[in-house]
């Protein structure tokens, strides 16, 4: 059955063969993947160099860890079933000002071989404990207009329409604390 994981580096190789399905597909997560293949992409097919790409994204958790100008404190989960590395969902601890109107608390991305199948929508589901362990409630999640597989499962995740800014769907969804 998939769960959500912190990431770890013994899904190396269906990470890389996840990465190449979302080449295969110009589908390079909001960014996120092409600023991690610039960034870590040359070691990844090492295991070293992928631990270490691994212990970067973990970093990213802590207040004083490092991350990318701009960003902030924030919590990547694997989602994965058995040895498959199924996709990711990032879980942001607090808004900026770009972030409220953008981007919001979560972002996720399935890999194309698994998509439509309900796994965004489970992993949604199954980030709002965490989200509720920060203190976070309700959060936002956002979507292109144009996604509306996204948006699909932002509303079976009980998101509540905000608004539309700048090409972006804005909801809240409750988490319960």
């Amino acid at each position: 059955m998939p769960e959500l994981i912190l990431p770890d580096a013994r899904f190396r190789v269906s990470f890389l063969d996840a990465v190449h399905e979302h080449i295969v597909e110009d589908d390079f997560f909001g960014g996120t993947l092409a600023r991690e293949l610039r960034e870590h992409g040359s070691t990844w097919r090492q295991p070293a160099g992928f631990a270490r790409y691994v212990e970067a994204v973990r970093e990213e958790e802590s207040e004083a860890g490092h991350r990318p100008e701009g960003f902030v404190p924030n919590t990547w989960y694997w989602y994965v079933d058995g040895d498959t590395y199924l996709g990711r969902i990032q879980l942001r601890h607090r808004l900026t000002p770009y972030l409220r109107d953008y981007g919001g608390h979560i972002g996720y991305g399935i890999r194309p071989a698994h998509r439509r199948r309900g796994h965004a929508t489970a992993m949604l589901r199954d980030v709002l404990p965490y989200a509720r362990a920060l203190g976070l409630d309700p959060v936002l999640v956002t979507c292109d207009t144009t996604n509306i597989a996204s948006r699909k499962v932002i509303e079976a995740g009980g998101g509540e329409f905000e608004d539309e800014r700048d090409g972006k769907l804005r909801y809240w969804i409750r988490t319960g604390s």
